[in-house]
């Protein structure tokens, strides 16, 4: 049986391909990194119809939170959030406040250029003592 590879999943250079290749590699790394496992995504992207906008909302969805969050305690940090942009794409108002606000209160928060980008923050975060 074929494996997928973070590289064959990320080949189309959306953002999404992108964040499946973060989950590829995560998977194929869980005996490496034990911690990869709890790490997920936060749908809050993405187009969605009037009706769905508003459920989400009501239901607590909020603006500009990070892609994605490893709830992983690592050296002086709570947690690492990565907002994922391919290429050169810009955070929003909302992105940069969320982010200010988790880097304030002791989470690592930051944002990625492409799955490569986020797997090297991942790894070097993970590497931190503590």
């Amino acid at each position: 049986m074929k494996t997928i590879t973070p590289e064959q999943m990320a080949k189309s250079g959306s953002e999404q391909s992108h964040q499946k290749a973060i989950f590829c590699w995560a998977a194929l790394n869980f005996n490496k990194y034990p911690q990869l496992k709890f790490m997920y995504h936060i749908p809050n992207g993405g187009f969605r119809n009037v009706r769905e906008a508003a459920n989400l909302k009501a239901a607590g969805v909020r603006a500009g939170v990070p892609d994605i969050h490893l709830p992983a305690k690592c050296g002086q940090y709570g947690g690492l959030f990565i907002e994922l942009k391919v290429k050169v794409g810009k955070t929003s108002p909302e992105q940069d406040i969320w982010l200010a606000y988790l880097n304030s209160n002791g989470y690592y928060a930051t944002v990625c250029h492409g799955w490569q980008e986020a797997v090297s923050v991942i790894e070097n975060y993970l590497k931190l003592e503590g």
